[in-house]
């Protein structure tokens, strides 16, 4: 049995043990006063009709026939004077019979009073009741019964009681093991998963579980599994991507130094190539600040210092310094904002998301096109929409551009001088300001960017 199993099993074993054990001694406790009261309570009854029955009709024939009716019974009458005296009995009288007789108190009421009631170490349990005629007190009627019946009573009711406890026991064992076993199972399976997760296999399923919480702890184990596995998959490809990323421009910038340092190499090949060399190095490094500032983002280390920007001038700040690139394309850049709306975000990180959405709209639109930026307050929220003319994105495509290292065209994003992770930056630059991103495309029409802060 699992380690798991055994705990349960034994924690409602005790409890369920000492409960038993608890119930059991009040019941039975409860059980036994009750018989013996009712004993006591019948001796005295007995003993009271016979006063009754005396005081009717006090004669020899009405004593004897007392005697003899009490006589092939299990208890014992007699019948004594006021004094003492013992007047008639209806079996032998015994020396305990008689210290119980003297030690009669004073005062004894009509309803007569219990003598003698324990049952444990005295041999008789006994009553008297007073027999009153004229209104004096003629003589006393004890009623004597052995305590051996209510020993042979408690001892075979003791004996049910261990025959049940022990019954209770064994069913109580059996419902624990299968409780336990049901209740665990589902845990062991989920262990047993949790380990396979451990050494690097996510293939894991587990059956249904129900709805409640095990059923939920399961759930979430799968989805854990998935998630784990896609975040495997994720790092092999980003460790490839970054890998390849690498070793492109590190190919340009060895292969033409090392044209560069041959002697035949002219001073003006020799200038081409050094200027190969630098703009591969510049590529190089915007990918190792992009892969560093992507690494600060994962870690939450990323600062991101909010205060209250006017909105109208800091676009038209950002339109200003692309416009020499928009011109040079000849492209224009069309700008609507309401001039009383601001917003609470970082200036500088922000800066980044528009204009790398500006660069990319640029890079993939034909000349004479036009790029729409429209800002706008709808319910509350700040919507910032960034509109091109371009080639448009292919809807397969949409779901994995803010992959990092994602490109839908591969060899014109490195042409273009693209490293795969702006749009990844993006994204996560707009969920820290609390924000969401979301994009729309049509091939050959354009692709709209709305960022919702």
């Amino acid at each position: 049995m699992n380690k798991i199993s055994v705990k349960i099993a034994g924690l409602f074993f005790i409890s369920i043990f000492i409960l038993e054990c608890i119930s059991m001694f009040f019941l039975h406790n409860n059980i036994i006063h009750s018989r013996v009261h009712e004993e006591l309570f019948s001796l005295q009854t007995r003993g009271n009709n016979h006063s009754e029955i005396l005081e009717a009709s006090f004669h020899d024939d009405t004593i004897r026939h007392i005697a003899m009716m009490e006589a092939s019974t299990d208890m014992q009458v007699i019948l004594t004077k006021p004094d003492g005296t013992i007047f008639m009995s209806s079996n032998k009288v015994t020396d305990e019979m008689k210290k119980i007789i003297k030690s009669v108190p004073k005062n004894i009421p009509h309803e007569g009073l219990i003598l003698e009631d324990d049952w444990k170490n005295a041999p008789y349990i006994a009553s008297i009741s007073p027999v009153t005629v004229g209104k004096k007190i003629t003589a006393y009627v004890y009623m004597f019964q052995t305590t051996q019946k209510i020993k042979e009573m408690i001892s075979g009711l003791n004996r049910h009681f261990l025959i049940a406890g022990l019954l209770s026991v064994l069913f109580m064992i059996i419902i624990i093991v299968f409780l336990t076993r049901f209740v665990t199972h589902p845990l062991i399976q989920m262990n047993e998963a949790t380990k396979r997760i451990s050494k690097g296999d996510f293939t894991v399923s587990l059956p249904k579980l129900g709805t409640d919480e095990i059923g939920e702890l399961g759930e979430s184990i799968k989805v854990l599994a998935n998630d784990l596995e896609i975040l495997k998959n994720e790092r092999n490809e980003f460790l490839a991507s970054i890998s390849h990323e690498l070793r492109t421009p590190l190919t340009y910038i060895k292969g033409y130094a090392d044209i560069a340092r041959r002697p035949e190499t002219n001073n003006e090949d020799r200038e081409k190539y050094l200027g190969i060399i630098v703009e591969e190095t510049g590529k190089l490094a915007t990918l190792v600040k992009e892969l560093f500032n992507l690494a600060k983002m994962d870690e939450n280390t990323f600062p991101i210092e909010k205060e209250e920007v006017h909105l109208l001038p800091y676009f038209e700040m950002m339109i200003e310094k692309v416009s020499p690139a928009l011109q040079e394309n000849r492209m224009i850049l069309h700008l609507e904002c309401p001039d009383d709306l601001y917003a609470q975000i970082d200036p500088v990180r922000f800066e980044q998301v528009i204009l790398n959405l500006i660069d990319n709209a640029r890079k993939y639109s034909e000349p004479n096109t036009s790029i729409f930026i429209d800002v706008a307050l709808i319910n509350e929220r700040i919507h910032m929409t960034l509109k091109d003319e371009g080639k448009g994105i292919p809807e397969e495509d949409l779901p994995r551009i803010f992959e990092r290292f994602y490109r839908v065209d591969k060899s014109r994003a490195r042409a273009l001088g693209g490293t795969g992770l702006g749009l990844s930056i993006v994204k996560q630059l707009v969920e820290a300001h609390g924000g969401m991103i979301e994009v729309t495309s049509s091939p050959n029409i354009g692709t709209t960017f709305e960022i919702i802060l």
